[in-house]
């Protein structure tokens, strides 16, 4: 049996993030499937509150247990503090590990010396590859980099590899956590979406650096007149300010996302808080297995970069039987279009998907189970993945 260490980012300090828990459950409940001791390990970023952080703490703590991670949660602060071991436990938690499996790219250097292999799992395809080909990210060595993003290393890429020998996966997602949900009176197609978050690229145009907006609040803006192209009832579950200004220096950030929410609203949107429908794993899991599918834009670097990545979120849309019509991120070698799953690129495309699912609405919806148990079937993801990490093969999956 192999010992994995998953080095996860801002799940703990999240926890209104239920889509955000999922996407690092997955592999550690996948990689726990297939055989392995899992642990979670993960820095707590600062809580001003010492109040909220300790409540952010007994909720995270719960989950963990919940999901069977009980005792196997190593959590530190800057430093590093370890939160209910000591720093030369974790550490030979660490040494005795078959592996690092690294979502965090800022992980503690101290910590990952402890390591005997690292890999490191890129999630931000084009973007990871942008920052650290720009200086603006200093990633340690590790044994393997594994990437989410099809056309990473590819001649089809509009970003550079780093010179790194990428291995290719998919996201995966465990099905029978996920089941078949159908409901032909589902009513709206949904999707749980960050709004204005800061999220800048910092890039060089004609000589001059430049802040380019990366926000899904850019992306969806692209798209904001699709309600008046379709009948088919479209809903957003945002993260926004307006309703929880966290303090005065936000209070203009709160202004503006509320005039965006008038204007959304003005535009026949429907508009709900993800706080409030998927603030936790459970409600984000019934949240997305209540929908009619999942109308999706992408954040501007994926159209950018081409980068043929598929959301986490979109696979449990997939698994659960729910079609999804999603931006199109750039050709991929595997995605299927036009039965399950389409892929858009104007208004008229992602209106006339949706029309398309709603005329055959349970084939499409046994298509969206079909392309999850194909392609993104956790065990079937990870399994070839861990071989080629640990050195058993060297082939990524096919």
């Amino acid at each position: 049996m192999s010992t994995v260490v998953m080095s996860v980012y801002k799940v703990a300090s999240f926890p209104d993030g239920g889509g955000h828990f999922w996407v690092y459950l997955q592999y550690a409940l996948g990689l726990r499937r297939l055989g392995c001791e899992v642990y979670w390990l993960e820095q707590l970023r600062p809580a001003r509150d010492p109040e909220r952080g300790a409540a952010m703490l007994s909720t995270f703590m719960e989950r963990m247990k919940r999901f069977g991670f009980e005792g196997r949660t190593l959590l530190y602060r800057a430093g590093p503090d370890f939160i209910g071991c000591s720093r030369a436990e974790a550490e030979d938690v660490l040494r005795r590990a078959d592996l690092v499996l690294n979502f965090h790219y800022a992980m503690d250097p101290g910590l990952l010396a402890c390591a005997r292999r690292t890999a490191l799992v890129d999630i931000d395809p084009g973007l990871l590859q942008f920052w650290i080909s720009t200086g603006q990210l200093a990633v340690p060595p590790h044994d393997c980099y594994l990437t989410t993003g099809d056309t990473v290393g590819t001649p089809e890429a509009r970003f550079p590899d780093c010179g790194l020998p990428w291995i290719h996966i998919r996201p995966p997602v465990c099905l029978d956590l996920w089941p078949f949900t159908h409901d032909p009176r589902a009513e709206a197609f949904t999707t749980v979406s960050s709004w204005s978050s800061a999220s800048w690229l910092k890039m060089d145009q004609d000589g001059q650096s430049v802040l380019v907006d990366n926000t899904k609040r850019v992306a969806f803006l692209e798209f904001l007149e699709l309600p008046r192209h379709t009948s088919q009832p479209l809903e957003l579950a945002l993260y926004l300010t307006d309703r929880h200004p966290d303090g005065q220096a936000r209070r203009k950030q709160a202004d503006a996302d509320a005039a965006d929410r008038a204007r959304l609203v003005q535009h026949g949107w429907r508009l709900r808080d993800s706080r409030d429908v998927a603030g936790n794993p459970d409600s984000y899991r019934a949240y997305v297995q209540r929908s009619r599918g999942e109308f999706s834009a992408a954040k501007p670097s994926c159209m950018m970069f081409q980068n043929a990545w598929v959301s986490d979120r979109t696979v449990c849309y997939l698994a659960s039987g729910k079609p999804a019509v999603v931006q199109d991120t750039g050709a991929s070698s595997y995605l299927p279009h036009g039965e399950g799953l389409f892929r858009f690129t104007s208004v008229e495309q992602a209106a006339a998907g949706v029309d398309e699912i709603n005329r055959d609405y349970a084939r499409h919806c046994r298509a969206a189970r079909d392309i999850a148990e194909t392609y993104f079937n956790a065990e079937r993801v990870l399994e070839p993945a861990l071989n080629a990490v640990l050195g058993r093969s060297l082939e990524s999956v096919s």
